[in-house]
């Protein structure tokens, strides 16, 4: 037994004393009758009903489990172990009236109530003494007036705990609250006021002379996150947020374990719940095989499709240092899985041959693709051909041969009404497995989407760069907007498109609600601590091929729900009979044809492709700069 037990067991002993004596003196308002002052038995019958209450309390503190906590962090179930040990001792004191019923004073029926009472504040009361003298040493002289004023958001749970921890905190001070709910307005939490709603935020800043916020509502939904966000940052807080409840409830990080707020907060969508049961039974026991696995897209599909249990991941990438990542992350990750990373091009027909022969892949997903607008646009036409769609037309054949069950074609918004080569190309691979689903044998799909944030090329590393430089940003055009989405969301759906289809169809993604790139720069902006005067916006005009308004169906399109509430089906037109034949007669030509014979090409097959033109198109905000100087933004 260690010292601090010793000190800890003895102090809950002579509680049972005091509280025994102070309960006899409120008993007889401190002037005890004859009968206790001055009668022989009083002593020995007095010592011997705390002698067998002392025994009692031991026993009773051990079964209890009431020396395991640490005095230091005494908290509610420290106060329930007490709550028990007392009620074992009160117990204890009915057995000892029922025994000491002789001659000679005996306990007043009283003691039955005041003495657990007693006893209970001494003991709680000690310990919640001794945690708030270590809590004042510790911290209480650090953070005492110091620390950076700032206000949280919330005053829920979420908000309960962080106001607590930060008061431990040197380089914190909160000092106000605000939440939607009125009923906690003009209230207290933890000495803190609760001003108001989210509404006042900028005049609570302000009134406080704060620049931080903290949003405290690990369960509230990301549309309530976003509003709140937006406010502080409109308001010129630095905004910081807390792990969500999933998170917390996992033990992974503790509330205090905050982050800047990010762009992804400010563009939250809800949630994402897909059929994982379903998606086990199609995954499960079969070899996968993953083009573009090194990409954006390819290695998030990597990842989740790794925790359904494949015979084995397949991955097939053209760049060698992004196979390696991939591979690496699986290896370490996964390591029950077995991966084969492989380096080849999809053009490559004698490479799909070898690697499906050898590794016979029950489902391909065909992430691989070019999908940079603007440089696809100018001087690599026929590449972005090559690539995107004969590069598809060669893998889908060799699945068919192969007896592939599945084939899982990712596709993009920039496919329908397209106005670029990239989006066409996208178009003219979503039409030929179409016409291969025909064929019988191997099931096509494909899933058509929007942006998604993080990708390789995506305006969002770009603008954190510009702003990290000190600006501009460069944005083509006031007005142009884009459909946004988080990467593992997009891949999540993918799966779930792959294991509902039937064989043909072309899923489209609920994108939510279009986003203008414009005020996405100055969120940005606003995020990382600046104001526009300092990190300025300027407009570049729109690059070739790049189109305002992206769409998710075409006009002739028509769409079908599904049991997914983020999944429809688009009904296209049919494909001519003889498409494919014209089609691959076209691409395996020995020649190189320029940008304009390949988009003349193009509309041979794809009605609703119209080659955007912007020679009409310059600047819109003064001082941009020169086109040949204008950065690319997107």
């Amino acid at each position: 037994m260690t010292i601090r037990t010793i000190l800890v067991v003895s102090f809950d002993l002579f509680a049972v004393i005091v509280a025994w004596i102070c309960g006899l003196l409120i008993r007889f308002n401190f002037v005890l009758p004859p009968d206790y002052s001055a009668s022989p038995d009083a002593l020995p019958q007095t010592a011997a009903i705390l002698a067998a209450l002392l025994l009692i309390q031991a026993t009773a503190c051990h079964w209890a489990g009431l020396y395991r906590g640490i005095w230091r962090f005494a908290s509610v179930p420290d106060l329930k172990r007490v709550m028990k040990a007392v009620a074992v001792s009160t117990a204890g004191l009915l057995i000892i009236k029922a025994i000491f019923i002789g001659p000679g004073p005996v306990s007043p029926r009283a003691m039955l109530v005041l003495y657990p009472l007693l006893l209970t504040a001494i003991m709680c009361g000690g310990r919640v003494t001794w945690r708030i003298w270590k809590d004042y040493r510790q911290y209480g002289r650090k953070s005492s007036g110091n620390g950076k004023p700032v206000v949280v958001v919330g005053a829920g749970n979420g908000g309960a705990m962080l106001v607590q921890q930060l008061e431990r905190s040197p380089n914190w001070r909160v000092v106000a609250l605000v939440d939607d709910d009125r009923k906690k307005w003009g209230l207290d939490l933890s000495g803190i006021p609760i001003r108001g709603g989210v509404d006042t935020l900028p005049g609570v800043l302000a009134d406080f002379r704060a620049e931080h916020v903290i949003l405290a509502m690990p369960s509230a939904s990301p549309s309530i996150i976003r509003r709140a966000a937006n406010i502080a940052v409109g308001a010129g807080a630095r905004v910081f947020t807390v792990p969500d409840i999933e998170t917390l409830m996992c033990g992974q990080v503790k509330i205090d374990a905050m982050r800047p707020i990010d762009v992804e907060d400010l563009l939250g969508r809800e949630p994402v719940h897909i059929d994982t049961a379903h998606v086990h039974q199609l995954v499960a026991g079969r070899a996968i095989l993953v083009t573009g696995a090194g990409g954006s897209i390819g290695s998030e599909l990597c990842r989740q499709l790794a925790r359904f249990e494949p015979e084995r991941l397949i991955l097939l990438e053209a760049s060698e240092f992004a196979l390696y990542s991939i591979a690496e992350w699986l290896s370490h990750h996964r390591p029950g899985t077995e991966v084969v990373p492989l380096i080849g091009n999809v053009q490559d027909d004698a490479r799909n041959e070898e690697i499906f022969s050898a590794w016979q892949p029950r489902i391909v997903f065909h992430a691989a693709a070019f999908k940079h607008v603007p440089l696809m646009e100018t001087g690599n036409a026929w590449q972005a051909m090559r690539n995107n769609v004969y590069g598809t037309l060669q893998l889908a054949r060799c699945a068919l041969r192969h007896d592939v069950e599945r084939f899982v074609m990712i596709s993009t918004d920039k496919a329908v009404n397209p106005t670029n080569v990239m989006g066409a190309s996208k178009r003219l691979a979503e039409m030929l497995c179409q016409a291969l689903a025909s064929r019988g044998g191997t099931r096509f799909e494909v899933v058509r989407f929007g942006n998604v944030l993080g990708s390789t090329g995506s305006v969002i590393p770009k603008f954190q760069a510009q702003i990290a430089s000190g600006g501009p940003v460069t944005v083509t055009h006031p007005e142009i907007t884009r459909y946004f989405m988080s990467i593992p969301e997009a891949v999540q759906l993918v799966l779930q498109a792959a294991a509902q289809g039937k064989n043909g169809e072309i899923f489209v993604l609920d994108m939510g609600k279009p986003v203008r790139i414009a005020d996405l720069a100055r969120n940005m902006i606003g995020l990382s601590g600046y104001t526009e005067a300092q990190i300025g916006i300027e407009f570049t005009g729109l690059r070739p091929g790049e189109k305002l308004y992206e769409e998710l169906l075409a006009d002739a399109e028509q769409t079908l729900p599904t049991h997914h509430p983020k999944l429809r089906i688009a009904r296209s037109r049919p494909v001519a009979p003889d498409f494919l034949d014209t089609l691959q007669t076209w691409l395996e030509q020995s020649a190189s044809p320029d940008d304009e014979a390949v988009r003349r090409a193009i509309q041979r097959w794809v009605d609703e492709y119209t080659p955007a033109r912007h020679d009409d198109i310059g600047p819109r905000a003064s001082g941009a700069a020169p086109r040949a100087e204008r950065a690319m933004a997107r």
